[in-house]
């Protein structure tokens, strides 16, 4: 028996009628399936199988339709662009609105980050962190206690003093012939005579008395809030740092991790290196008040030394002007020698002291140092100043650790 060559169908058998459907070798033995069956198979494989994307123009649906802003209808551009404006115009003034907050709360947090180091130091030495907060909230804000007890009486004192004898000194100042033909001519002495007598002087200054109750209950409000938010910021510090932590992507989480831990580390190495640039000056001030005669001012110009010092660039330079001034009306001698002093102490602090204890926190040059101090005083005053250092620091962090690795790789 041969087998039919493949792709020929078997002759049909001897007396079956033409058209009748010839037997094959697998259907011999094999049942076929019933029409139902094959049905049902061929539409399941007609659903199941993928369908053809659709052409339009000769294109694929695969074809992104970019439309310019040419393209648009120009009422919808003007109305988008006015939804911009009033958005970011709201946006501006709401943060205008709201800046002696978010300066205290910036100031806050940079307090905080600059305490962490001695809580933590606490804390792993087996104290509670709550406890050690406590700690050191305790004597931060006793040393502040006794330096207000110190300076208020004094300032006080000094401050009266100087408006009972003001008088006097102008009325010196007419044996000079120049200024007596001065006031002669213009009268300007007995003018700022009648001004310090009638007491417009401290009008002039708050704004009467309802200006200066405001002016003391901002002040005691300021202070209030920032010891609030400074306590909570290092109690949950650990925490608002993990929620900082898990705003970014999970695959640049640990980059985003090691950025925020060294901006962290700059701003609190700053504000802990100022304080103890701070106390090194008050130190040396009282100790060399004490040296020269000038002991009963001596509590309360050390505590004047340690509020400028707080500011960068003239702060130094201000409590000198004023300690030399207090030490020129005790003696002349005293006076050149308390300025002497200073200014050498100035330089030994801007080139020895303060380059070894910001030598690893705040890693900026000279001139970004400058002209942040200047912007954050023009634009916040005492505590822009103080806090634009830091934010320096941690922006100029950013530019060499983001932008620049980016700008090498494109």
């Amino acid at each position: 028996m041969t087998t039919p060559p493949l792709g020929h169908d078997p002759a049909p058998a001897p007396g079956a009628p033409v058209g009748a459907p010839v037997p094959t070798a697998r259907s011999a033995g094999t049942p076929s399936a019933p029409p139902s069956t094959r049905s049902w198979l061929r539409k399941w494989r007609r659903t199941t199988q993928p369908t053809p994307p659709d052409l339009s123009d000769g294109l694929t649906a695969h074809t992104e339709h970019r439309v310019s802003l040419l393209d648009r209808n120009p009422f919808q551009i003007g109305f988008f662009l006015t939804v911009g404006s009033l958005g970011a115009y709201g946006l501006v003034l709401t943060v205008i609105s709201l800046k002696t907050v978010i300066v205290l709360v910036l100031l806050s947090l940079a307090i905080a980050l600059g305490l962490n180091p001695v809580v933590e130091g606490f804390h792993h030495r087996g104290v509670r962190r709550g406890v050690s907060v406590l700690l050191v909230a305790l004597v931060t804000i006793s040393l502040l206690v006794l330096a207000g007890w110190a300076l208020v009486p004094v300032v006080s004192e000094q401050v009266n003093r100087l408006l009972v004898q003001a008088p006097d000194y102008l009325e010196n100042l007419r044996q000079n012939p120049q200024i007596a033909a001065l006031d002669a001519q213009y009268g300007i002495i007995g003018k700022a005579v009648t001004y310090l007598a009638s007491g417009e002087l401290l009008s002039g200054l708050f704004g009467g008395l309802v200006g200066a109750g405001q002016v003391v209950a901002g002040t005691v409000f300021s202070v209030i809030v920032t010891t609030v938010l400074t306590l909570y910021f290092l109690t949950t510090l650990p925490t608002i740092k993990e929620v900082i932590y898990q705003l970014a992507p999970a695959s640049r989480r640990p980059r985003v991790k090691y950025l925020a831990n060294e901006m962290f580390k700059r701003v609190g190495g700053y504000v802990s290196g100022l304080f103890i640039v701070v106390l090194i000056a008050m130190s040396v001030a009282y100790l060399f008040l004490n040296i020269v005669g000038l002991t009963q001012y001596a509590l309360a110009l050390t505590v004047v030394v340690g509020m400028f010092a707080f500011v960068p660039l003239v702060g130094t330079t201000i409590s000198m002007i004023i300690v030399s001034i207090i030490a020129f009306s005790s003696s002349p001698t005293t006076g050149l020698i308390t300025l002497i002093f200073f200014l050498a102490y100035q330089q030994f602090d801007a080139y020895f002291i303060q380059p070894r204890i910001f030598s690893h926190s705040v890693q900026i040059p000279a001139v970004l140092v400058m002209l942040a101090a200047i912007s954050g005083g023009l634009l916040l005053g005492f505590v822009g100043a103080v806090l634009a250092i830091p934010t320096t620091a941690a922006l100029l962090l950013l530019y060499r650790e983001v932008l620049v690795p980016h700008l090498n790789r494109t």
